[in-house]
């Protein structure tokens, strides 16, 4: 079985992606900025908590210190993200995006993902069977918010599919670069969590399905590619 590292994982789709992991016998880290929550979400998993804020160098790096001192890691999974609402809960106007707005999401859907992956993967390196999964979106997709017959068509904020997108790229890039890694993006599908305000179709368990699923890749997996529920997506 393998050590399975998960940022962002004391709710929502981490959280229940820890829950399935856990039971189908892998060693999990939980992964939060707040250790209160974190702890707590882990004593309830049954897994094991790390302090870690990915859009935190020095916290992201005692995190890598300290799970490689615990015996290393196998799995990363990159879940940690945020999607930017008014304060109504609706989505922010396009007028309304300043480079501030952009930048705070990027520091942890984009930043963050490249932060965990610059202090992770070379401990990654060390397993027989090393596995990161990147949580993008269906979104990312601008063949899908472009197309008027889409249901992506009517999202209309900027930050959040811009910043999944890159995560595309990141996951590509980095696949390529690193190809005894299986390294994929999972779109989690429209899934009802805290992060959309409980808006989503999908429960928790549907949402985790495909994160799941990569996650427990073999050496000869897929990498560099994009999937959800259903199976690959083209980029």
């Amino acid at each position: 079985m393998s050590t399975v590292l998960i940022t962002g994982a004391n709710k929502g789709i981490g959280y229940e992606t820890a829950r399935q992991l856990v039971a189908a016998g892998h060693t999990v880290y939980v992964g939060a900025r707040d250790a209160d929550r974190g702890r707590a979400a882990a004593d309830t998993l049954g897994a094991r908590f790390i302090q870690l804020d990915v859009s935190d160098d020095s916290s992201v790096e005692a995190a890598a210190k300290s799970i490689e001192a615990d015996g290393g890691l196998d799995v990363l999974v990159n879940n940690a993200g945020v999607e930017p609402r008014a304060a109504d809960g609706g989505f922010i106007p396009v007028a309304e995006v300043t480079a501030d707005s952009m930048r705070s999401v990027f520091e942890t859907n984009v930043f963050g993902q490249v932060r965990t992956l610059h202090a992770f993967l070379p401990l990654l390196q060390r397993s027989e069977a090393p596995v990161v999964v990147n949580v993008s979106s269906g979104l990312s997709l601008v063949r899908g918010i472009a197309n008027p017959e889409s249901p992506a068509r009517f999202y209309p904020a900027v930050e959040y599919p811009a910043s999944k997108a890159a995560v595309n790229v990141i996951t590509v890039q980095y696949a390529k670069a690193y190809p005894g890694v299986r390294i994929n993006a999972a779109d989690p599908g429209f899934t009802r969590t805290d992060l959309n305000h409980n808006s989503g179709t999908q429960t928790v368990e549907e949402g985790a399905e495909a994160i799941v699923r990569l996650a427990q890749l073999g050496p000869d997996g897929p990498t560099g590619q994009f999937f959800d529920a259903a199976g690959q997506l083209a980029w």
